[in-house]
């Protein structure tokens, strides 16, 4: 039971001493999900309250089954803008189908999650590259940024897309209320200055409070600064979006995307902090708890949610010991979306505004650009293609670019892997890169070469013109080859083929070709292939030192040929 529920058995073991510390981590992370809640609402298009409804139930459900002790889920700016790029062009301008395809959204993504985790499908966040995830990340700041710039300046601007919204914005700037933008700089100013003086402090909730309070004792709505409008009391009933089989067609590719998203986002922030305590995070369970967390966001009035990284770091920081956290923060949020929702509707649009800026100059991370630069080029073009595709064709073809140029990344790094020439340091055991110890030097006579990935049909070819450039190429005039295995670790039957066309082409050189160090895998699968027939079971060895010292004595030379590897 407590695989599937793991808050269960945190419980069974819960101390006393811990309540106080949940309680207040609780109430930490209510006074900033609150307000942000409400923020990422408003980024998505949504009524205020849908941000209160996704920051209850999911959350609760989520401390249920998750496995990390520290994340907390709700509302997060690069889904909200995913949602909102994917849902509005489908609803037509219709609110109350909009709100229907987002229930049926998050009710799909869910149960792609619940059967992912449950089919242990987890390990796909592993191929979300940081490259990838970094331009992915810049690129929804990007956009958040530009979009929430005309409400900071009280334009109501028309174009959704970055380009045609900058062009606007600049076209329009006559028509800049200037009440709006000191509100929304003076927000600004208030949430720079609680994470600079006051990082435990609910910056988000201070800052909102001041800007209601400024706006209701300047009467800046006289002056053209917009509120939110009413939020209504209550708690989300339980309801069922009918969205058609048409609706279903037109969101379930983007289902997909969200699913992608929201698991890898929610999985490095919950992996980043539970590395602080030395804890372990199981992919299949975050996969399935993340998925049940947005199918009662469906449900129950919300919308899709992923890991909050402002509210955990909030929960963190605050002391919080187990998924309780989640609890008591759940709870605080209904008590104010029952009995305290009124002064809600108090909270000015170009606030929410600054509130969503400052939280998405955080998600850039420009820095990672230069150090790309200074690392990989390559992964800084990927970075860089992921960024310029959110930015100008839309976040889910944006989304579908990264994932392609993530394979693309391994594809590449299998197709043109690092290789290796081995030799000896006089006095020393083993055998090194020659290229990178100086002091290395080749075995006469012989190339002990060593191909650093699997040998498969796409790279085959790589495998045989690399290996025979280098036996024409080098001024050691191999009589024989000493081809390393370690690292091949796969071979399919397109790469056990090239390894008997370069016995075969080797041999027409003059220049013999012994293996050394078959994996098991490879050994089964050269049996199939004949390989030993080809090459010669003779001149396969399982040590590097077996294999040099055999083609030593074949040379008329002595037997020193340092030590195996």
């Amino acid at each position: 039971m407590t695989q599937w529920i793991p808050l269960l058995g945190d419980l069974r073991h819960y101390q006393p001493a811990w309540l106080s510390h949940d309680l207040v981590a609780g109430l930490s992370v209510a006074a900033v999900q609150i307000p942000t809640a409400i923020a990422y609402a408003n980024l998505a298009g949504f009524p205020p309250e849908a941000g209160l409804y996704a920051s209850m139930l999911p959350v609760f459900v989520y401390a249920l089954f998750g496995s990390s002790r520290q994340l907390v889920v709700g509302p997060d700016a690069a889904t909200c803008a995913m949602i909102a790029a994917l849902l509005l062009p489908l609803a037509g301008g219709d609110l109350d189908h909009y709100l229907r395809l987002s229930a049926g959204l998050a009710i799909t993504a869910g149960l792609i999650m619940v059967v992912g985790g449950t089919t242990r499908m987890g390990f796909i966040v592993n191929f979300f590259a940081r490259p990838i995830l970094v331009g992915f990340l810049n690129g929804i700041a990007i956009s958040i940024i530009v979009g929430q710039l005309g409400k900071l300046l009280g334009i109501a601007i028309e174009n959704r897309d970055v380009g045609p919204a900058i062009v606007e914005l600049v076209h329009r700037l006559g028509e800049v209320n200037v009440w709006s933008l000191a509100l929304g700089l003076g927000t600004l100013a208030l949430l720079i200055g609680a994470k600079r003086f006051a990082p435990r402090a609910p910056g988000a909730l201070i800052a909102l409070v001041a800007a209601g309070v400024a706006v209701y004792g300047l009467a800046m709505t006289r002056h053209g600064v917009q509120l939110i409008g009413e939020v209504p009391s209550g708690l989300p009933g339980f309801d069922l979006p009918r969205i058609g089989y048409e609706g279903f067609q037109g969101i379930f590719m983007g289902a997909i995307g969200l699913v992608i998203v929201s698991f890898t986002s929610g999985m490095l922030t919950a992996r980043s902090f539970a590395a602080r305590r030395g804890e372990t995070i199981n992919p299949d369970q975050e996969m399935r708890a993340i998925g049940f967390a947005n199918v009662a966001s469906g449900f129950f009035g919300g919308f899709a949610i992923t890991g909050a990284d402002s509210r955990t770091a909030v929960n963190d920081a605050s002391g919080g010991k187990t998924q309780l956290v989640s609890v008591f923060a759940a709870l605080a949020t209904a008590v104010v979306a029952l009995f305290l929702a009124a002064p809600l509707s108090a909270l000015p649009v170009a606030g929410l505004a600054a509130v969503l800026i400052f939280s998405a100059w955080g998600l850039l991370d420009l820095a990672a650009y230069r150090q790309l630069w200074r690392i990989d080029r390559f992964e800084l073009w990927l970075a860089g293609l992921t960024t310029l595709g959110v930015l100008t064709i839309g976040v889910l073809p944006g989304v579908v670019i990264a994932i392609l140029l993530a394979l693309i990344n391994v594809l590449m790094r299998i197709y043109r892997p690092q290789d290796t020439l081995l030799g000896v340091v006089p006095g020393l055991d083993g055998y090194n890169d020659l290229a990178f110890s100086p002091e290395a030097k080749p075995v006469p006579g012989i190339i002990i070469y060593r191909f650093d990935a699997p040998l498969l049909f796409f790279n085959a070819e790589h495998f045989k013109s690399r290996l025979l450039s280098l036996v024409e190429q080098t001024t050691l005039r191999p009589t024989w080859v000493v081809l390393s295995t370690e690292s091949i670790t796969q071979l399919d039957s397109t790469g056990a083929q090239a390894l008997k066309d370069i016995h075969g082409q080797l041999k027409a050189r003059g220049v013999g070709l012994v293996v050394a160090r078959p994996k098991l895998y490879m050994r089964k699968y050269g049996q199939a292939m004949r390989l030993g027939e080809t090459i010669g079971q003779e001149n396969i060895f399982f040590s590097i030192r077996a294999a040099v010292e055999a083609v030593m004595r074949r040379q008329g030379r002595g037997r020193d040929a340092g030590a195996d590897a």
